[in-house]
């Protein structure tokens, strides 16, 4: 007869495992169920084990960062959502510091890489669409311009949700972003309207 999988149980060691690296705690099988009522046999029933448990630390992390992207709508202003897209990344790892630390822990694979690359995916297909209605240059490679706007949301986040900065730091996405569009073709002014209206950090 198989073991019964509680979903709960699956997400209570997940955030343990997290808040131990937070903390800077040894995770150790006895220090992941201490406290929350149920054996070390749930880290294998669950993950298979501790690498098991990492991978699915990880990829929480994503799922929960897409489930924040995903309500960022696709406006008529592409750069705007560029901006928006941002600031949820943003919004994001200020309330998950903890999983966030752990997303991006190379010594482990995700569970589902595919999904986890959906999240930098958003970012590429509105760099698309504004390149399209003539906000960017032509020869402007969606890719690359995503991957340098994902760089100063993760600066920003690395800096101050799991870092030294004050929040009020978050500030300065809007000028780096608005040099980095304008330098990708669109006009100054629209674009620092396009990025002050998504920028919206909450």
């Amino acid at each position: 007869m198989g073991r019964t999988r509680n979903p709960a149980v699956r997400s209570m060691l997940i955030e343990r495992a997290a808040q131990m690296v937070a903390a800077r705690e040894p995770v150790t099988l006895r220090g992941l169920v201490a406290g929350i009522e149920v054996s070390t046999m749930a880290v294998y029933t669950y993950f298979d084990g501790i690498d098991g448990l990492w991978r699915a630390v990880r990829q929480e992390g994503f799922t929960r960062l897409a489930e924040r992207l995903a309500h960022v709508p696709d406006t008529g202003d592409p750069v705007r959502d560029l901006a928006a897209l941002g600031s949820a990344y943003l919004a994001n790892a200020l309330a998950e510091p903890d999983l966030y630390r752990v997303m991006f822990d190379a010594g482990f694979e995700l569970e589902d890489a595919p999904a986890a690359d959906a999240t930098l995916e958003r970012l590429v297909a509105a760099v698309a669409r504004a390149r399209d209605l003539g906000r960017f240059r032509a020869e402007v490679d969606p890719l690359e311009l995503a991957t340098q706007s994902w760089v100063i949301g993760h600066g920003l986040a690395a800096l101050v949700a799991t870092g030294p900065l004050p929040a009020e730091a978050l500030d300065h996405g809007i000028p780096m972003l608005t040099a980095l569009f304008v330098g990708a073709g669109d006009e100054p002014q629209l674009c620092a309207h396009s990025v002050r209206a998504g920028w919206r950090i909450n």
